[in-house]
């Protein structure tokens, strides 16, 4: 970790590269950050990431991110989060996530500051959860910064706060270097950056998301992304259909799966998967369901040696999402 630290000291070719893919990378973390899982939990404290000894964390804000990663459901954790419980920096993450997502680069930028303040203030009481969240909200910070002033004015003060997210996950780790919600964050953060730095090993963090991190069907979806990225289709594959196991009706999940079969050949199949997460739209972001919608289109043309312009054909997909839109 510090010598991959040490090579983004300054803005080199391969640091540029990291920076640039900052945007991708910004999405697949802050899922980190926003979890849920369907098992019992405490009510009073509403621990999605630990069944035992579970800190306190809230019934808002819990059901929050399981509308939004159990279910894909981006409108309902949307609202649940309008009264999500004030100090609690996991809450923010997920408000400056959906802003980010809807490039709303104010609230972004204002749900960002108020996750890494809340966190300093969690210190006090719980200071494991207190470093990460600084991490996570120094994060977001960041990527605010790349989104509103461009790679070349960003620069500077991004790998600075590389610097200083990395120095906050350390404080983390000294207290519980196996507890389920760091390594989720953590194992996140490590494979986007492993999967886009050359000479990186994405195996230990993939190791990292196996072994420790929780809510489990998360951790195989960010071993899953891996795996795609890595051009493994059979482990990717098999990372998603056990994250399916857990939330079928997630469809992000279904997405998901849909471009590793297409990865594998099986377009035919891939294409059924497409049209099921198309089918719930209405509870994602409209660019989401932009992206879904172009690649499948992408696919029947591969399929039918077609020639639409899947531009268009996405666009009318979002604009009329009742319509009998020609998918095939």
């Amino acid at each position: 970790m510090t010598s991959m630290i040490t090579r983004l000291a300054a803005p080199t070719k391969r640091s540029r590269k990291l920076l640039l893919s900052l945007r991708r990378v910004t999405a697949a973390v802050t899922g980190g950050l926003t979890v849920a899982l369907s098992v019992w939990v405490n009510p009073a404290l509403a621990d999605p990431f630990r069944t035992n000894n579970p800190h306190q964390i809230g019934d808002q804000t819990e059901q929050a991110f399981r509308a939004l990663f159990e279910q894909g459901n981006y409108q309902q954790a949307a609202e649940l989060l309008r009264t999500a419980e004030p100090n609690e920096p996991l809450a923010y993450a997920m408000k400056a996530a959906l802003a980010y997502i809807d490039e709303d680069w104010n609230t972004m930028g204002q749900n960002a500051r108020l996750t890494r303040e809340s966190a300093e203030q969690l210190m006090a009481t719980d200071p494991l959860r207190g470093h990460l969240y600084v991490a996570a909200g120094q994060f977001l910070e960041g990527a605010h910064t790349l989104s509103t002033q461009g790679a070349v004015r960003a620069t500077p003060a991004i790998l600075s706060k590389l610097q200083q997210i990395f120095d906050s996950l350390k404080e983390a780790e000294k207290i519980d270097p196996q507890d389920p919600e760091l390594n989720l964050l953590k194992g996140y953060m490590d494979l986007m950056l492993a999967v886009n730095l050359p000479f990186s090993n994405p195996e230990q963090a993939i190791e990292r998301l196996q072994n420790y991190a929780a809510p489990p069907y998360l951790a195989q979806r960010g071993i899953a992304i891996a795996y795609r990225d890595l051009d493994k289709p059979d482990q990717a594959l098999a990372a998603v259909n056990s994250a399916l196991q857990q939330t079928p009706n997630n469809p992000e999940l279904l997405y998901l799966k849909a471009q590793i079969l297409r990865k594998q050949g099986n377009t035919q199949e891939s294409l059924r998967l497409f049209r099921q997460a198309l089918a719930k739209q209405s509870q994602l972001p409209q660019n989401l369901a932009y992206q879904i919608a172009w690649e499948q289109c992408r696919t029947v043309n591969q399929v039918r040696n077609r020639e639409r312009d899947c531009s268009e054909v996405a666009q009318r997909r979002v604009e009329q999402p009742n319509s009998q839109i020609e998918e095939e």
